[in-house]
């Protein structure tokens, strides 16, 4: 057990996820690095955070699976206590695929990583919150869901329904003392993005304000806000973290 609080972030072995476990470990929370695979990465990810005075450990778990997730849970339970901030982050392949070429696999695994996995996740984490009168949850969305982007319909369609559940359980939990809140990056560079053209980052920078690509760090300090204390008065909102991009 510790007498730190406790926080779950999915998909914390690299990119987004690393940033913001680091975040959070700053702000005092001892923090659960979850990975599905990349054990070595999460566990880079968890030493740089104790390397740096904070509390992190890796704990695996895939979280498209409903079991797995009440199992992942349970063993941050059993070695901290009870989740009060669960920062919903994961996510799976973000192909490019035109209508014509759409298919039920392609929609349903965005489904599992961004409506199925989200209601797990939550209903794992929902009791300890509920003993506690107190919580955080913060989606990881998409600046894609209020766009009409070619090609990425069934991400941006899965997107817009985590962001919708978000919404909705904002103004059912707001009496347990429960917040949900929603982090919308514009078009973050990490590991993942290693193989884009140059180009393509031009184009996207151009309708940036400032001319500039935001970094993992700038998604990690919205989500630490909702995950403080200062936080307590703000809940169902959708947070734009893209430079001002939506105002071109």
């Amino acid at each position: 057990m510790t007498d730190l609080p406790v926080a779950l972030v999915t998909g914390a072995s690299r990119g987004l996820g690393a940033a913001i476990a680091a975040r959070l470990a700053k702000d005092g929370f001892a923090v659960a690095v979850n990975y599905r695979s990349d054990g070595e990465a999460a566990r880079r990810v968890a030493e740089e955070i104790t390397a740096a005075g904070g509390t992190a450990e890796p704990f695996a778990a895939d979280v498209t699976d409903e079991r797995a997730v009440h199992e992942l849970v349970a063993a941050i339970r059993a070695r901290w206590g009870d989740v009060a901030a669960l920062v919903i982050n994961a996510t799976g392949p973000q192909p490019k695929t035109p209508v014509r070429e759409l298919s039920l696999a392609e929609i349903r695994m965005h489904q599992e990583f961004f409506v199925h996995s989200p209601q797990w996740l939550t209903r794992a984490c929902l009791p300890g919150m509920l003993r506690a009168k107190h919580g955080r949850i913060v989606h990881i969305g998409s600046e894609i869901s209020g766009m009409a982007a070619p090609e990425v319909a069934s991400y941006a369609v899965a997107k817009a329904g985590q962001e919708a559940l978000a919404r909705a359980w904002a103004v059912e939990l707001a009496p347990h003392g429960i917040t949900v809140n929603t982090v919308a990056p514009g078009w973050i560079p990490v590991e993942r993005h290693a193989d884009v053209e140059a180009a393509d980052f031009d184009r996207y920078r151009a309708r940036v304000p400032s001319g500039q690509l935001g970094v993992p760090e700038d998604i990690a300090e919205a989500v630490a806000y909702f995950a403080s204390p200062a936080s307590g008065f703000t809940t169902g909102t959708r947070l734009l973290v893209e430079g001002g991009r939506h105002l071109t």
